[in-house]
């Protein structure tokens, strides 16, 4: 599936942009649902001696799902395509690891 397919796919699922507070209501459950796999890695750290390999794999896929979902309607909401987010993450990316400042923080290294 291509990603602006997901992303118009994902929208049938939203509610409408003019809702009131729906911006925040979308950042709110991007922000949960990253929380929730924040969650079951620390557990796995706690529970299982960082043992990643024992990892429930369907959970963690349905929870990367729901995250995709908030970043694909969250884009929408700002007219972007989610084509254009990965595009242009991948090639902020490729640039760094040329320049070898893949390590360290900012988003302007």
């Amino acid at each position: 599936m291509e990603m602006n397919e997901y992303q118009q796919a994902a929208l049938r699922t939203a509610a409408p942009k003019d809702k009131p507070n729906e911006v925040f209501h979308l950042l709110l459950g991007l922000v949960g649902e990253t929380g929730e796999i924040a969650e079951k890695a620390k557990k796995i750290v706690r529970d299982k001696s960082s043992d990643f390999a024992q990892w429930d794999v369907e959970d963690l896929t349905k929870e990367l799902g729901d995250t995709l979902w908030y970043v694909a309607v969250i884009a929408d909401y700002f007219a972007i395509p989610l084509d254009d987010v990965a595009q242009l993450n991948i090639a902020k990316l490729a640039d760094r690891q040329q320049r070898a400042v893949l390590g360290g923080s900012g988003d302007n290294r």
